[in-house]
C-alpha cells in the first residue's frame, strides 16, 4: 500500500503485484494530473484505469456518481474497486475493451495513460472512440513518452491539441469543439452499409 497527496486530496492505493507500477504512483500519471483541474459535478472517465488512482482522485472532487472507470484487465478492475472502497467511494468500474463496455457518454473529461503498443492500436481506439463520448467542450487528456504519433492523431481527430512536457513525459490536452469527426465516421458507416464509396 502507498498513500499520495494530489491536489490537496490524499489517496490510499492498495496495489496488485501483477499491475503496472505496483509500489508507487506512476510519474506519467502524476504528470498528467498536474495539468488537469477537475470540478465538482463534472462527468469523468478514467480510461484504462489500472489500480484506479486517477478515477479515485477525480471522484473525491467531482462526486462518486459522476466518475466511471474501465480496464480490460479483470485484475485491474478488481483492484480499482477495492481501492475505491478503501477510500470510502462507491465507483462504477467496468471490465471493458476500451470503451466497448462503458454505457455512459457526455463526459467532461476523459483521462488516460494508455498502454504502450508499437502499432498504436489501443491508443487509436481510445482517441477515436473517446471523441464520440465527450460532450461539446469536453476534453481528453493523455500522457505518453512519445510525442509525434499522439500529437498527429489527436490533431486529426479533434482539430487541435495542446502538448505539455512534464517530468520527461508528454501530456496531451484535446477539446471536442464540434460534431465533425463523429459525423464523418457516421457518414462513412452509413455509406458502407448502402454499398457506396465514402465521398
Amino acid at each position: 500500500m502507498y498513500e499520495i497527496a494530489i491536489g490537496g486530496r490524499r489517496v490510499a492505493i492498495y496495489e496488485s503485484e501483477g499491475l503496472f507500477s505496483p509500489s508507487h504512483a506512476d510519474r506519467g500519471t502524476l504528470a498528467m494530473l498536474s495539468h488537469v483541474t477537475p470540478e465538482p459535478g463534472q462527468r469523468v472517465l478514467d480510461l484504462g484505469c489500472g489500480c484506479g488512482l486517477v478515477g479515485i482522485y477525480a471522484a473525491m472532487i467531482c462526486g462518486e456518481e459522476n466518475v466511471f472507470l474501465c480496464d480490460i484487465d479483470p485484475e485491474a478492475v478488481k483492484c480499482a474497486r477495492l481501492n475505491a472502497q478503501k477510500n470510502g467511494l462507491d465507483l462504477t468500474v467496468y471490465e471493458s475493451d476500451g470503451l466497448e463496455g462503458v454505457k455512459e457518454s457526455g463526459f467532461d473529461l476523459i483521462l488516460s495513460n494508455p498502454p504502450y503498443q508499437s502499432d498504436f492500436a489501443v491508443a487509436r481506439r481510445f482517441i477515436e472512440k473517446g471523441f464520440n463520448r465527450l460532450r461539446l467542450g469536453g476534453r481528453m487528456y493523455m500522457v505518453t513518452k512519445r510525442r509525434a504519433w499522439y500529437e498527429n492523431k489527436l490533431r486529426s481527430v479533434f482539430g487541435g491539441v495542446r502538448v505539455y512536457e512534464t517530468d520527461g513525459y508528454f501530456v496531451f490536452e484535446a477539446e471536442r469543439r464540434s460534431f465533425e469527426y463523429a459525423c464523418a465516421g457516421h457518414r462513412k458507416r452509413k455509406n458502407q452499409s448502402r454499398g457506396k464509396e465514402n465521398p
